[in-house]
């Protein structure tokens, strides 16, 4: 990759002001296959003054301009696509048909969905004599995280472009090599110059400098809540605005008339899928306590059907964790989940037979899971499943709710109008209901310690909006 050493600055692809590398490990083998290089506060003052220049100039183009550059953006994004997907792949570990037929294709759905909302999105209006506007917020920093890479790059840097902003893209530095491939569809489309810029590096370095610099009037971040905390700390001397998707411990809710061959089996996969790192991912699943043994059985027979394996075995349905850091955590918590007292039911602590090295961390479930267990509390980000008996649909409420975090929450009923009642009195920012198919249309964002703000569609581009009111306007 000939630009994984280089940042992308003012149109150009740039030497690095000082000479420390970050190595990119493939968690299949834990072995190096790449390294970037790292910026410092030098390598960001470049970039915020680029982006600065610029957008004096791309902050007064039309909608319509934006919308063309979009469209050039998708076009090339479809023709870099399989690299993309073998990209993040390698990366992350990620089976090869979950990094196409997700991973990449997040990407691109995002720009379908923006490129629709655009068609009726209304820039300016009119109230009696006002006039209501849409502009610019200005120079935005965009700080991106590692599990699902490509979708939270785009779902930040498509409308920030649309809004006419211009910007400093800093994607996590475990898997930072598809930010390069995507910087290049930016430039092969035309973006002007010091309109998107690539600064890679580490969160503590690049990403307190982003978040602090003076000539940054935004900064979006996606990633845990802790630095989340230190992130808003960064950014209130100068007022800036923080968009923030943060962590989740998202509920479940089998309500006791649900097919739990159906609802549990699901659960399951939805748990696993990505190796479990996903913020949205159901992790807790609230079963009525008299079908508590059911649930159990058809969990670990859902687990069981699960492939562990390298990314590029097309048998493999659950690829490694992404890192040594997340590894050692996850075996901490279930190990934690066993000393409280939760029944392990498959999986536990150690690699599954046969893998001497690579992240990979055995499909767990624990049953006879407490509310004030660790597990049930705590983001575990990997494939572990806790179980949680309820007495009855208002005690299975109030556990959904006891959480510090607020991101997603998940209904499974037989009766759609009760689903729906219950979907009402969940505290989340998102609530799907019997599995319904991913809509990049639905506002993503979560409550409490979830963050604030939300991102997709006319959600995503109105973050990156500011509201100006004309008076007298129309006298």
């Amino acid at each position: 990759m000939n630009n994984a050493l280089k940042f992308y600055i003012d149109g150009a692809w740039v030497e690095p002001l000082g000479d420390k590398r970050i190595p990119v490990i493939d968690p299949c083998n834990e072995q190096p296959f790449s390294e970037i290089a790292a910026g410092d506060v030098h390598d960001v003052d470049r970039a915020v003054a680029a982006a600065r220049r610029a957008f004096a100039s791309f902050s007064q183009t039309t909608p319509a301009e934006r919308i063309g550059l979009l469209r050039r953006i998708l076009e090339i994004y479809i023709e870099r696509y399989d690299e993309i997907a073998e990209t993040i792949s390698r990366e992350i570990g990620a089976p090869r048909s979950l990094a196409y037929d997700w991973q990449a294709a997040l990407g691109r759905r995002h720009l379908e969905e923006l490129l629709i909302t655009c068609d009726s999105f209304a820039w300016q209006r009119n109230k009696g004599t006002t006039l209501i506007r849409h502009e610019p917020i200005g120079v935005v920093a965009l700080i991106t995280p590692w599990n699902w890479p490509m979708n939270q790059i785009v779902c930040k840097v498509a409308p920030a472009l649309v809004a006419g902003c211009s910007m400093v893209l800093k994607p996590s530095e475990v898997s930072p090599l598809n930010a390069v491939l995507f910087t290049e569809v930016l430039d092969a489309a035309g973006v002007p110059n010091g309109v998107f810029n690539l600064v890679q590096g580490d969160g503590a370095t690049v990403g307190a400098a982003l978040c602090a610099h003076p000539d940054v009037d935004m900064v979006s971040f996606t990633g845990s809540t802790r630095a989340g905390v230190q992130i808003a700390k960064l950014a209130a001397p100068t007022v800036k605005r923080v968009h923030q998707e943060l962590g989740g411990k998202s509920a479940n809710l089998l309500l006791d008339d649900a097919d739990f061959e159906l609802a549990v089996t699901r659960g399951v996969n939805s748990c696993f899928s990505n190796s479990g790192q996903s913020c949205n991912a159901p992790t807790r699943m609230l079963v009525a306590a008299f079908r508590h043994a059911e649930a159990v059985d058809i969990a670990r027979r859902a687990a069981l059907a699960h492939k562990v394996g390298p990314a590029n075995a097309p048998d493999t349905t659950l690829g490694p964790v992404v890192s040594a850091v997340q590894f050692d955590r996850i075996q901490k918590l279930i190990a934690r989940g066993i000393e409280e007292g939760a029944t392990l039911v498959i999986g536990g602590l150690g690699r599954p037979q046969g893998f001497e090295s690579g992240y990979f961390v055995k499909p767990t479930v624990f049953a006879d899971v407490r509310p004030e267990m660790t597990i049930a509390r705590e983001e575990i980000f990997g494939p572990v499943l806790a179980i949680i008996p309820y007495r009855d649909e208002k005690d299975a409420i109030s556990i959904a709710n006891d959480s510090p975090y607020g991101l997603a929450a998940y209904v499974q009923s037989a009766d759609l109008e009760r689903a729906r009642r219950v979907g009402f009195q969940l505290r989340a920012g998102s609530v799907h209901l019997n599995y319904p198919a991913w809509d990049p249309g639905a506002p993503f964002g979560g409550y409490k310690q979830s963050g604030n703000g939300r991102e997709y569609a006319e959600w995503g581009l109105e973050s990156f909006l500011e509201v100006k009111g004309i008076v007298g306007y129309g006298v």
